[in-house]
């Protein structure tokens, strides 16, 4: 096998090997979540509720703005809530 051959089957090897660790740390970390998450839980709270504000709070505010207006437009056409599609 040639050097630049042996070069690359090194390389290849540590690439896995870097990802096979941090597939490692990512379950290690789902994990921490989810024992977080249990212990909300356990204190009575709704994680449902928890989860959906943190997707809220990684939005941006206008994104954040433009969903909700788009939600209340939906609900109103469906009779859910009064709104501006019932005028």
């Amino acid at each position: 096998m040639s050097d630049a051959h042996g070069v690359a089957r090194d390389q290849l090897r540590a690439f896995i090997e870097r990802i096979e660790r941090l597939e490692e740390e990512k379950k290690t970390i789902a994990d921490d979540i989810k024992d977080v998450y249990g212990e909300a839980k356990g204190t009575g709270f709704d994680t449902k509720i928890l989860k959906k504000v943190i997707a809220l709070r990684k939005k941006d505010e206008q994104e954040r703005l433009e969903e909700e207006a788009i939600l209340d437009t939906y609900l109103a056409a469906l009779g859910m809530i009064e709104g501006p599609a019932e005028a």
